[in-house]
């Protein structure tokens, strides 16, 4: 089997094969009406355009934009730059080609984070809730949607938009929700339900196989709407479900929503859900600057204000 091979190692006239994300796929023609492919691919080191032009309906059929794919093909140069020519592509699952070395990581960026210890972290702390309706409303949403909250992305462009970056906020907001309960008289169990569902709408707002966006659902009615029909849902199933804890709950949920300019929509009207919003607030913004820190080319002690922020950031370990 050949090495599997990243895009910025791609040198003209290899033979290479490797996993990639098709960000763009066209059907178009030649001068002579004869069709052809032509695609855009993508790891985490690169992006290169790529051709097919032989068995094009047959091949066509095996993937979609937005899919992993499997490739094998030669690197060519054509207007002074690489690109692929395809002899063989598939979608590529973790069900069928992880045996032969995909790793989604290495496709799409991803949480620095083992996903399944993060899920081991936050099942460790759904259990240490004592309210035994708001553990079980969790547990049961959480495991629902286990294998989607895996990989889900924090959000689509801004804060955790990579791969398993919803759980990465959760972990990290759980952290700061046990640290400042001690500090207040507030029900740490409602403060620690709403960090865990806070943005529980995420699962039907962003589509998140590889390729991350908005659903329709998530454009047309958003994160905050889409959580609590989640909630209200399987709140129905749960016998006796106190209903001061649901409209609460919901509440949180619709208090804890962040517009483009990070802002809440809603207001936050009693302690908890104060508190609930001002954590993603808080861990929202610092993960925004990290970002903005780590992609910063410019010399000297400041960022430019090109970002989130629209300041000048102060880099870290430079302010002597």
């Amino acid at each position: 089997m050949k090495k599997l091979r990243s895009i910025k190692t791609f040198l003209e006239g290899e033979m290479i094969q490797g996993f990639y994300l098709c960000t763009r796929k066209h059907v178009r023609l030649t001068r002579n009406g004869e069709k052809y492919l032509d695609l855009e691919l993508r790891d985490i080191t690169g992006i290169i355009t790529a051709k097919i032009w032989n068995n094009v309906d047959v091949l066509s059929e095996k993937f979609k934009a937005g899919n992993a794919v499997a490739v094998y093909g030669n690197v060519e140069v054509f207007s002074e730059r690489l690109q692929l020519i395809i002899k063989k592509i598939n979608k590529a699952t973790i069900q069928h080609y992880s045996r032969y070395g995909f790793d989604p990581a290495k496709v799409v960026p991803s949480s620095k984070k083992n996903p399944t210890k993060m899920w081991s972290e936050i099942e460790n702390s759904i259990n240490h809730i004592n309210n035994k309706f708001l553990k079980r409303l969790i547990k049961l949403i959480y495991q629902k949607n286990k294998k989607r909250l895996l990989y889900l992305p924090g959000s689509v462009k801004m804060h955790y938009s990579y791969r398993s970056g919803f759980i990465e906020q959760i972990t990290s907001t759980i952290k700061l929700a046990k640290k400042i309960c001690t500090l207040y008289n507030v029900d740490s169990d409602l403060v620690f339900t709403g960090i865990f569902l806070g943005n529980i709408g995420k699962i039907y707002e962003i589509n998140s196989e590889y390729q991350v966006d908005y659903t329709v659902k998530g454009n047309l009615i958003g994160s905050g709407p889409l959580g609590t029909d989640i909630v209200r849902d399987e709140i129905l199933g749960i016998k006796n479900f106190p209903s001061e804890y649901r409209e609460k709950i919901l509440h949180i949920i619709l208090s804890c929503q962040l517009d483009k300019n990070l802002q809440h929509y809603r207001q936050a009207s009693f302690p908890e859900a104060v508190i609930v919003s001002q954590i993603i607030l808080l861990d929202v913004n610092l993960n925004l600057m990290d970002m903005a820190l780590n992609e910063d080319q410019e010399e000297g002690l400041f960022t430019n204000k090109h970002n989130i922020f629209k300041i000048p950031l102060l880099k870290k370990n430079e302010s002597k």
